[in-house]
């Protein structure tokens, strides 16, 4: 299997920070990932979003910081979400229970 290179494309528009992921998420660019979300962590005046459509693989790793952002983002009473989940990512969110707290954005 070929592994894909980790990618993210990050914009700020219309009161939201959206995050666009792709390729595998996993213990090697977790790193890159917290980064990136670091400064926008406790913003209350900005949505974040994660749009996952292009993520092709992700681990326990990749899964522990998206709990880690949303607790986060939780606590502060900050709005967070994903879209464009693929099927293999959802099997894996649905299995691990983290479908249940994750909100999908209306309408994309």
């Amino acid at each position: 299997m070929k592994m894909e290179p980790f990618r993210m494309e990050q914009q700020e528009t219309n009161g939201q920070f959206v995050l666009k992921l792709g390729g595998e998420l996993d213990l090697a660019v977790v790193p890159q990932l917290q980064a990136a979300v670091e400064p926008y962590l406790r913003r209350t005046d900005l949505a974040m979003v994660l749009d996952l459509e292009g993520l092709k693989y992700i681990d326990s790793t990749g899964i522990g910081i998206i709990v880690s952002i949303l607790k986060t983002r939780d606590s502060v009473n900050a709005p967070f979400y994903v879209r464009h989940i693929p099927p293999t990512v959802r099997r894996l969110f649905d299995m691990t229970g983290l479908s249940g707290y994750l909100k999908e954005e209306a309408g994309a």
